[in-house]
């Protein structure tokens, strides 16, 4: 939520002043940059080589062999460290940094991982990876041991059209340059957060810039608020590994027809190498590293209703009121800023939220199975004497300094602030502390983290305050100077805000120091994750139950910790677009529980268009509307259109719920997507690289929505297979084809795969309500000449809420199904439970099951060996229903029948 007013008012007229007339400036500006990033002449060589005992790795010196005497990005360090770690079969690490003194590294408490002294372990398993190198010119290249294919190469070429392009490698204090080589017909996709109107598989010619920017998503191809260097690259037949980056410094990442450089403004070269070969095999190799993505509440898949405006406690009880008399699931109800006092944090405004009354509001909520979420800001009110929270924080010592040591001063919606530093351990004790006393007022279920990039009104290396108090004004109004550190505006200038702004632009400044000394030029992309840590210990902590926290900052291992939201977008149908590519991004970038402001935070959606949305965002891991204070409410209820499309959009989210459920326990386990590209699931099928605006859910669900005005069908693209319309069970047979699906208005196009047995619950207004109901399982069999057909899936179930998402006996159950058709003779569906009582426990049962694609006539089935009389059969069309089974969840269980 970016409630910056001069956002708000920027027109699309000077967007494209930005993306036009500008765009020339840019153009020369950076051409000039790159030029002088290029050291023409100086080149490294490796020296003394050190094999470790193990063969797990090697130790190297590099030195500099040749100066050009271009000093203008800063002196050449020499000599280096060239370290080279398997660390585990499927991850593989290169390292280079300064050798004669340490370098910033993103902290081990923040992504615990092995030390680069550490350790190694005798080797268990074969390496999948190796590297070599080149002495003079220095260079390394990763490869694949099984196929010899190179993955990695940054050994300049001898000669040829690359040349020109490809640099050396390059290490200063201030820049760091390194390339690799590409093939041509390769495809990348990754690399940070940005709107990106070209799809999800990145574009030649592009710069992609990392770098955690307050800034609308509804600009695009411009560094936004989560910096993940990580990408994936598919090569023939699928075949995908992984690159990682660690390094939190600004960068940008250059991507030509041959090649892919990194330019990086400080820190160290900390490269980590995942072989796959399938994609889904390197998102469970880099969230072993990363962390696994956090899991989250069971209630958190329900349907969130927020807005930025609802001015009092009558008003937010009104509109959960509407949400039921209308007939929409609601799970969550949500708070902006509104209900706090002069903007200030872990406070309530008396008169539009008196506490008695605020607190029955969320007291009834509970009651009713529902949950309650409110929005913190970082920026600390630092004007009040009245202000226990701040006043606690300055005698804790928690605060960003300045060089003088004094906290350091920004201004944000309370007017001046202060920014508490998480990266202080000291800071989480007094978060957990604020969070606990605000807690015990108002009992909210989760916390909603913004404006963590860091945001601030002003610019300035240092800030004074002459007084004056105005809260709300997003103009800054402090008193600024501005010295052009060599931090705020270094030798090389990054292409941020899309105007090589300066690097404190709108944020804290770069010379702002943490506890320890570090500044803020090396840890700022890392604010929102660090926020983002302590928080999840302060709600767990406090709750003493499984914390649900929403970050707009985040880093590469920010999914560890918190769920996300593509930020402020605009209401059009090039926005739905973008937040399809925006999901699916995060979630290969490890953190999968992700969604959009439906209907659009910036400016009003028409009925047809918010229609169109929530047909798409329902059905995103994490689903919410939330729009701003200066447009007119959005709520589902208030249009006819969104109305009808949203009760049946989530009428069938909430009937997957088990499902989504279950993919929230394999990302957990495996860091696996929710919501995932079409090409993680058929990852030998090339046309699905190309598919941007369409997704799956799990490997199953396929999802293809209306993103143009005024469409009544749309183009989608069908993998091999046979899939089944999930509202009305019609088939698609596709050889891997495009086919013309018709979208009038009302119509969802949702389809589920041959070969899946999906494990579903009946609809209503709230998951608990949900879960209280007896399941289904959806069986769609191939529509094929084959006489056998097979499918199978699982489940995971526990309450939903306990801290650790664990295979525990009696608090989770994990249960496979597996049918086995012969389509001359018979059939079989066996359920197994591998793991748990807790399904026993919670008396759930199967009560129906669906199986589609049966041609021959039932002549008689069996329960567990017995007839069951009481079932209720119905078969036409390919279809077999079988209800009334009422067959206890938590046993094993079999289903046998024969054809006449």
């Amino acid at each position: 939520m970016k409630k910056r007013k001069v956002a708000m008012q920027l027109s699309w007229l000077i967007l494209c002043w930005w993306t036009c007339g500008l765009a020339l400036l840019i153009l020369s500006a950076r051409e000039h940059q790159v030029e002088g990033a290029r050291s023409h002449g100086t080149f490294y060589e490796l020296v003394v080589v050190k094999e470790y005992d193990n063969k797990r790795g090697f130790e190297a010196k590099v030195v500099v062999s040749s100066e050009s005497g271009n000093h203008s990005l800063g002196q050449d360090i020499s000599p280096l460290s060239f370290i080279v770690r398997i660390e585990k079969s499927t991850q593989l690490q290169v390292y280079i940094s300064d050798a004669a003194k340490p370098r910033w590294e993103v902290p081990q408490s923040m992504l615990p991982r092995p030390t680069i002294d550490s350790k190694l372990p005798s080797p268990t398993e074969t390496p999948l990876l190796a590297v070599t190198y080149t002495t003079k010119p220095f260079g390394f290249a990763v490869t694949r041991i099984s196929t010899g294919d190179v993955l990695f190469n940054s050994t300049p070429p001898a000669s040829g059209d690359l040349e020109p392009l490809f640099n050396p490698l390059v290490f200063k204090d201030q820049y760091i340059e390194l390339s690799t080589q590409l093939p041509k017909s390769t495809t990348l996709f990754g690399l940070g957060e940005s709107t990106r109107p070209d799809g999800l598989k990145l574009k030649k010619g592009k710069n992609y810039t990392l770098w955690t920017t307050d800034i609308a998503a509804l600009f695009a191809d411009i560094d936004l608020y989560g910096a993940w260097p990580f990408y994936i690259e598919v090569r023939d037949a699928g075949v995908s590994h992984g690159v990682l980056l660690l390094n939190s410094n600004g960068m940008e990442v250059s991507y030509g027809e041959e090649f892919l450089t990194y330019r990086v403004i400080g820190g160290v070269l900390d490269f980590y190498f995942f072989p796959g070969p399938s994609p889904l095999d390197v998102v469970d190799q880099y969230t072993q590293l990363v962390g696994r993505p956090a899991a989250q509440p069971y209630w958190a898949f329900g349907f969130h209703q927020c807005r930025w405006g609802y001015k009092n406690v009558t008003i937010v009880k009104t509109v959960v009121e509407n949400f039921k008399k209308a007939g929409i699931p609601l799970d969550t109800m949500w708070n902006d800023i509104d209900y706090s006092d002069r903007y200030l944090d872990f406070t309530h405004d008396e008169e539009r939220f008196p506490l008695k009354e605020w607190r029955a509001f969320v007291d009834e909520l509970h009651a009713n199975d529902q949950h309650y979420v409110i929005l913190v800001d970082p920026g600390i009110g630092s004007a009040y004497n009245d202000y226990k929270t701040y006043s606690r924080g300055l005698e804790q010592d928690i605060f960003l300094k300045t060089e003088n040591g004094e906290p350091y001063l920004g201004q944000v919606w309370p007017g001046p602030v202060v920014y508490p530093d998480f990266l202080n351990p000291n800071a989480t004790l007094w978060w957990t502390n604020e969070v606990q006393l605000f807690h015990d007022q108002i009992p909210f279920d989760g916390m909603w983290i913004d404006m963590n990039e860091v945001s601030n009104f002003c610019t300035g290396t240092y800030c004074t305050w002459n007084g004056t108090i105005l809260g709300g004004v997003t103009e800054c109004y402090l008193q600024c100077t501005d010295t052009h550190t060599k931090y705020d505006d270094p030798p090389f200038k990054i292409n941020h805000f899309g105007t090589l702004e300066s690097l404190g632009h709108l944020t804290a400044s770069m010379t702002a120091k943490h506890f320890d000394g570090t500044l803020e030029y090396d840890a700022h992309s890392l604010y929102g994750l660090a926020e983002s840590i302590a928080t999840k210990k302060a709600l767990t902590t406090v709750r003493k139950k499984r914390p649900f926290l929403l970050s707009r900052s985040t880093f590469v291992a920010s999914g560890a910790h918190t769920a996300h939201w593509t930020g402020d977008n605009k209401a059009t149908y090039n926005d739905i677009a973008y937040s399809i590519v925006s999901v699916m991004n995060s979630g290969m970038a490890g953190i999968p529980m992700v969604g959009a402001d439906i209907c659009g935070f910036y400016d009003m959606a028409s009925d047809d268009l918010c229609s169109r949305w929530i047909q798409t965002g329902a059905f995103h891991p994490f689903s919410r509307a939330h729009s701003s204070r200066d447009n007119a409410p959005k709520e589902f209820y208030l249009f006819k259109k969104v109305t009808a499309s949203a009760k049946k959009a989530l009428g069938l989210k909430y009937q997957l719920l088990p499902y989504y459920y279950t993919l929230n326990w394999e990302a957990h386990t495996k860091g696996y997507p929710m919501v995932r590209p079409l090409f993680m699931a058929f990852p030998t099928d090339p046309k699905t690289l190309d598919v941007s605006y369409q997704f799956l859910v799990g490997n199953h669900i396929l999802v293809s929505p209306v993103f143009t005005e005024n469409a009544t069908s749309v183009e989608a693209y069908i993998p091999k297979g046979t899939w089944y319309n999930m509202f009305d069970f019609s088939q698609i047979v596709s050889k891997g084809e495009k086919f013309t699906l018709q979208a009038p208005w009302d119509v969802i196009n949702v389809h589920v795969h041959e070969g899946a047995i999906i494990p579903m619950q009946e609809s209503a207004l709230t998951s608990a309500a949900v879960r209280k109901t007896p399941f289904t399982l959806l069986i769609p069999l191939p529509n094929s000449d084959s006489v056998s057909s097979s499918a199978s899936g699982y489940l995971f179930l526990d309450d939903g809420e306990e801290i650790d998402m664990t295979l525990s006996a009696g608090q989770s159950t994990l249960v496979t199904f597996e049918a086995l058709v012969d389509r001359r003779k018979n059939g079989t569906i066996t359920s197994h439970v591998e793991h748990g009582e807790y399904a026993m426990k919670e008396g759930w049962i199967v009560d129906r099951v669906v199986i589609l694609g049966l041609d021959s006539a039932l002549s008689f089935f069996h329960v567990n060996q017995k007839a069951n009389a009481r079932v209720k059969v119905l078969q036409n069309d390919q279809k077999l229903e079988l209800s009334g089974l009422r067959i206890p969840l938590g046993e094993d269980f079999q289903i046998d029948w024969t054809y006449e």
